[in-house]
């Protein structure tokens, strides 16, 4: 089964007010990256979020609740950030099952040209 995850890249801490507390002291900012790992790859791709989180009043705040001020900070600090680059690495299963395809071609091709003979 396939799983998604998203790992941090940058972690802020911003000095803006709380539209739920009004706290200078406890936003936080988190830019994450999607992760997608199964039984036959790993892969990090492009996706981005950001999740804002007020620790003083133990609040989500989400992007209709920002304000201009936080919205200008988050343009910013994701400007700033340096994502992972696209990357897919194949497992070891996934090896063994193109190895194995590789020689059953060629063994059904060498036989339908002749050189081998049952």
């Amino acid at each position: 089964m396939k799983q998604q995850n998203y790992f941090t890249l940058k972690e802020a801490q911003l000095n803006n007010n709380c539209p739920e507390c009004y706290s200078n002291n406890g936003l936080v900012l988190t830019f994450k990256q999607r992760f997608v790992e199964n039984i036959f790859y790993r892969a990090i791709t492009e996706e981005r979020i950001n999740e804002m989180r007020c620790n003083t009043c133990d609040t989500d705040i989400f992007p209709a609740r920002w304000t201009n001020e936080i919205e200008q900070v988050v343009d910013y600090k994701r400007r700033a950030i340096q994502p992972k680059p696209k990357s897919l690495k194949l497992k070891q299963l996934s090896w063994v099952l193109i190895i194995v395809d590789a020689v059953i071609l060629i063994v059904i091709l060498l036989f339908v040209f002749g050189v081998l003979k049952f």
